[in-house]
């Protein structure tokens, strides 16, 4: 194998695949990225056996060929290099010379032949979507996935569509965060479950600032392909039924308050600084003497907190403790100035809607006294 290549196009594909390598791997050749030159292109891929992401490469191929080598130490070479253009060549033992300037290294590699296969997704089923909204869903969401693995439904992300709306979301037994997007009346049905740290890693990559640019995705039994044209992600599903959160969100609530966002989010933030160990011991509390002032409270060994917060309250005033990490995560994630929570008694789940329209929901349930 032998090719010519910028160092910054090297560099941008080998931060890319080692999204997808676990370092200190079981399985050491999965420490590895491959490369392969073929067919007129040459392709990096990084694959842990659950997430695989290939990536193409601009370059000037002379011999075609595929190497395994070390990513940790690929990466960190490429980036000393000292001029743009670099040349790879390797041998027949997998000895690997990379060339840039007067810096000449040379570097075990392993046979491509070891190195398992990402597997094929079929391109029958398809479903287009911006880069952008699929991003800012997946931010909007991943903190609230499970990192119990005896729950594994609920450690992925559930993506789904009804036709007209697609929708995300995220449980992890104690809150949840919903997103929907409205993509007109012509795209596809479906329904996945699919693993956290997949959406995290495809987040990083996706574009989100053009609106133009779009991830088309492909599905089997079980796996998901996000398509970007020069970036390829393949993840496996989740397998079985995600639970239905539709029935856990409540529709009559006992108390409706609206809040500016950013007030209530510094005064909890503020509230956190002194809740610094156990959180569902040391609880924010949200208390009402009267239905337009909200007392914001912590209380732990390290001090006290006491804030009013301005807010309007319909029906019963409030008295609730709630995980103050909990209820940051989901005011950060909501860019309007005004938020409706909704209250069922110092029991029941917190929910955060927005004052007009349903593109989000976050539900907190509540620390019990």
């Amino acid at each position: 194998m032998k090719f010519n290549c910028h160092k910054s196009d090297l560099i941008d594909s080998i931060s890319i695949v080692q999204k997808a390598i676990k370092s200190n791997s079981a399985v050491q050749i999965l420490d590895g990225i491959l490369i392969q030159a073929e067919d007129g292109k040459v392709k990096l891929t990084g694959y842990d056996l659950e997430t695989g992401i290939e990536a193409d490469l601009m370059s000037d191929i002379t011999e075609d060929g595929s190497v395994v080598i070390n990513s940790k130490i690929f990466g960190e070479i490429v980036k000393k290099l000292p001029e743009e253009m670099i040349t790879i060549s390797t041998d027949e033992r997998n000895h690997m010379t990379i060339t840039s300037g007067s810096a000449r290294f040379n570097i075990k590699g392993s046979s491509s032949e070891s190195y398992p296969k990402i597997p094929i997704i079929e391109t029958d089923n398809k479903i287009t979507i911006s880069q952008k909204i699929l991003k800012n869903m997946i931010n909007h969401t991943i903190f609230a996935v499970s990192k119990d693995d005896t729950r594994q439904s609920l450690t992925g992300c559930c993506l789904e569509s009804d036709g007209s709306t697609v929708t995300m979301v995220a449980i992890d037994g104690f809150r949840m965060a919903l997103r929907r997007e409205s993509v007109g009346s012509e795209f596809p049905e479906m329904n996945f479950i699919i693993p956290g740290k997949a959406l995290s890693e495809s987040a990083k990559i996706f574009d989100g600032e053009n609106d133009d640019n779009e991830v088309i995705i492909y599905s089997s039994s079980n796996h998901l392909l996000f398509d970007i044209g020069h970036v390829r992600i393949v993840s496996r599903l989740i397998q079985g039924s995600f639970v239905a959160y539709n029935s856990i969100i409540q529709k009559n609530p006992k108390s409706i308050m609206t809040v500016n966002r950013k007030d209530l989010l510094d005064s909890v933030e503020r509230a956190a600084l002194i809740i610094m160990t156990d959180e569902r011991r040391c609880p924010v509390q949200l208390t009402m003497s009267d239905n337009t002032t909200m007392l914001v409270t912590a209380d732990t060994e390290m001090g006290d907190l006491k804030e009013n917060v301005d807010v309007t309250v319909e029906g019963d005033l409030v008295d609730i403790d709630l995980n103050s990490r909990y209820l940051i995560d989901a005011l950060k994630n909501i860019d309007d100035d005004e938020v409706r929570i909704e209250f069922n008694g110092s029991q029941g789940p917190c929910i955060i809607v927005p004052v007009e329209g349903n593109g989000y929901v976050y539900l907190i349930l509540p620390i019990r006294r």
